[in-house]
């Protein structure tokens, strides 16, 4: 793309993959956290309710501090990991960290009301006729809530895209290796004369930004239909 410099295309492919992996990631744990809050009782519910909503009211900084400081290589946990072969401190791995834990209540909340919606007793029925728990899910309950799956990883996908404050404190500004869309606006900003790179990457996160938001809808609408007219 003649219109971007290097750096800027760098940028924007970072950031895309980075949102890729932390949505991809995160929507396993996310489907587990909204069955759980929807349908489950347990001791710890709402303390497990405030984690899994945290990042939404912590200042981003201080989610990547605390970030930094579990999983640098000095930490204890940083070191076991990386005796793995898996390093998130400045790596674009721990970029899509940060980005699926500050993504993360977005998605659980979508799930998690479209799990509310869905009556119980179509599932209680389909378990009446022998089916098991893991084919009533995958056969009455995911397509049900497939609408909100789809809104939630979506909606993710574009949180993950704009994060910067837990991501910069994490795993730095590194061109080339993690420096995201935003922070590269944030870079650009700095530098005099720089204003014209910094607005390309700010019109190209309004039209992902507008582009995920009307996707999610469409695709919502879509499933939403075709689950009616089955």
């Amino acid at each position: 793309m003649d219109w971007l410099s290097p750096e800027e295309w760098n940028a924007v492919a970072l950031s895309l993959r980075v949102a890729f992996w932390a949505t991809l990631a995160s929507l396993p744990f996310a489907l587990l956290a909204a069955h759980a809050l929807a349908r489950s009782e347990f001791r710890g519910k709402q303390l497990f309710n405030g984690l899994v909503h945290l990042p939404l009211i912590l200042p981003p900084v201080v989610t990547g501090y605390l970030l930094l400081i579990t999983f640098n290589l000095q930490a204890p946990i940083g070191q076991a990991l990386s005796q793995l072969g898996i390093v998130f401190a400045f790596r674009w791995t721990g970029a899509a960290l940060a980005a699926a834990i500050m993504a993360f209540p977005l998605m659980v909340r979508a799930i998690r009301l479209s799990i509310e919606a869905v009556d119980p007793k179509l599932e209680e029925a389909a378990a009446t006729l022998g089916a098991s728990r893991v084919w009533v899910y995958l056969t009455v309950t995911l397509p049900m809530i497939l609408p909100g799956v789809i809104a939630g990883s979506i909606l993710s996908f574009a949180k993950a895209m704009g994060e910067f404050g837990a991501t910069i404190t994490f795993v730095s500004n590194i061109p080339g290796q993690t420096q995201t869309l935003p922070s590269a606006v944030y870079a650009f900003l700095q530098v005099p004369g720089a204003e014209s790179s910094a607005m390309k990457l700010v019109v190209i996160s309004i039209v992902i930004a507008m582009g995920a938001l009307l996707l999610s809808e469409a695709l919502s609408r879509s499933v939403a239909r075709k689950i009616g007219n089955t």
